[in-house]
């Protein structure tokens, strides 16, 4: 090789390792692409349709906290987070203690009260025993399932949409969208756990 192909080698290599780079991320926006995701085509476990916002204060307090999302996918919490080993509550647990696991990596999947029994068998399969996760219903919901991360949201209105599962395992624990990587998700005291 001359002196002036090895150059345009290298800056090919280079260019190529960027492109490579860049191209796990959706959209340029920091966001994760999802492993198979078709991030540019519609197919069944593309994760375009899932909301991102950044998140700018995670501090802790006490007493009740206005999300601006519903259900909220950050922000400021209490000082008390919800078991999320896999945990089936079959109860609402509180935006402020669930806030807090997704600062810790978990995936919080919700779903309307009236959600059938199959619906909610389905997502049970996904949760149950699964670290950095946990499910609950919640009232007054917009779409029958909302799955959450810290500052990332999926809505659907089915419960076997395969979406879910791969939000999951997109996001949970993720260590580029958790902001407390490598925090214990275990808090066995947790009302309801």
């Amino acid at each position: 090789m001359g002196s002036r192909t090895v150059p345009a080698l290298v800056v090919g290599l280079v260019a190529a390792a960027l492109v490579a780079a860049c191209s796990s991320t959706v959209g340029g926006s920091g966001q994760p692409a999802a492993s198979g995701s078709g991030a540019t085509s519609a197919g069944p476990t593309d994760l375009s349709a899932v909301v991102h916002k950044d998140i700018p204060t995670r501090n802790h307090v006490d007493g009740h906290v206005d999300y601006p999302d519903s259900p909220p996918m950050g922000g400021n919490h209490n000082p008390v987070w919800a078991d999320c080993t896999g945990t089936v509550y079959t109860r609402p647990i509180a935006n402020e203690n669930a806030v807090h696991s997704l600062e810790h990596g978990a995936v919080w999947v919700t779903y309307r009260p009236d959600l059938d029994a199959a619906g909610v068998a389905a997502l049970k399969t996904l949760v149950n025993g699964q670290d950095y996760t946990m499910m609950s219903p919640y009232p007054g919901l917009d779409h029958a399932v909302s799955v959450q991360s810290w500052g990332y949201q999926l809505k659907t209105d089915t419960a076997t949409d395969p979406r879910i599962k791969q939000f999951i395992k997109t996001y949970r624990l993720n260590p580029k969208t958790t902001p407390e990587y490598g925090a214990t998700c275990v808090n066995p005291d947790f009302p309801g756990s």
